[in-house]
């Protein structure tokens, strides 16, 4: 298959919610998910619950007028290879807007498992928007409806980062911002934290600790085959390459450093600084 320009690191997509239940761990080297995620605890401006479709009309109006935020998320159903669900980047993106739409108050819609580009569209389970037009035709809708209920930050914000789909949402910010609207948009993508404590990846050590942090029951780094058998050789030390594409490849599909020496313990400390450098987004634009 055609390997996309994309899947380099320098902050791109690297190839290419309902939302989890809290799930707990039992000892080992592995950290327990994040606290506060998915429970009913709020924080700074926030209310018990964030995410807006279980929320009644009254709760909707309070968590807006005391926060005019609504976040975005976006995401796609995606091959990760054999240890993550195709749904990661919908999964991630719903988990960091809502942890960050609880550190800043307002409210979180449901994610929208859409998106567009990058070099998996061929990969089994892989179900790709060939352009970008319908996907920006159902936030801009939404965006003037969310206009109409008085929220006046929206954080549109993409859990699969392919060039395109970056590009998407760019071009989606950039023309709202250029119009009258009260209504300002932020967009941006999760490889887009400039101090991320893990560089970004497609199914690689990013992506799997940022998952594990609010859904380990969904990591499976044992599906992999085993490091010291099946080490993966990349040309150049190189794991970002096209060689990746390769179905003999351990990591096939896997663009970034590799998952099986992946430190999950880290899994909270990156999921709160991720939300924390989101939220500032957000309050940065009021």
């Amino acid at each position: 298959m055609t390997p996309d320009p994309s899947e380099r690191n320098g902050g791109r997509e690297l190839s290419g919610r309902e939302r989890p239940a809290q799930t707990s761990l039992s000892s080992g080297n592995v950290a327990p998910a994040a606290e506060g995620v998915g429970s009913d605890e709020g924080a700074e401006g926030a209310g018990s619950e964030v995410r807006a479709e279980l929320l009644s009309l009254g709760a909707l109006d309070r968590a807006i007028a005391a926060s005019p935020i609504a976040y975005l998320p976006l995401g796609t159903l995606e091959f990760h290879g054999p240890h993550l669900p195709i749904g990661l980047d919908a999964l991630n993106a719903q988990a960091l807007c809502e942890t960050a739409a609880r550190l800043t108050g307002g409210i979180v819609l449901p994610v929208v498992y859409q998106g567009t580009g990058g070099g998996h569209g061929e990969y089994p389970w892989t179900i790709m928007m060939p352009s970008p037009e319908a996907i920006v035709a159902n936030l801009t809708a939404t965006l003037r409806r969310l206009d109409d209920f008085g929220v006046r930050i929206a954080v549109v914000f993409t859990g699969h980062f392919a060039d395109e789909q970056l590009a998407m949402v760019d071009a989606l910010t950039a023309e709202w911002n250029a119009t009258q609207s009260a209504l300002t948009v932020v967009g941006t993508g999760v490889n887009r934290c400039p101090d991320a404590p893990l560089p970004p990846d497609h199914a690689g050590a990013f992506e799997a600790t940022l998952l594990y942090a609010t859904a380990p029951d969904l990591v499976h780094l044992d599906k992999l085959a085993a490091l010291d058998a099946h080490p993966a050789v990349d040309p150049n030390d190189d794991p970002y390459g096209t060689h990746r594409h390769n179905p003999g490849h351990p990591l096939w599909g896997i663009f970034g450093p590799d998952p099986r020496s992946a430190d999950l313990t880290k899994a909270p400390a990156v999921l709160a600084h991720l939300a924390g450098w989101l939220a500032d987004l957000a309050r940065a634009a009021q």
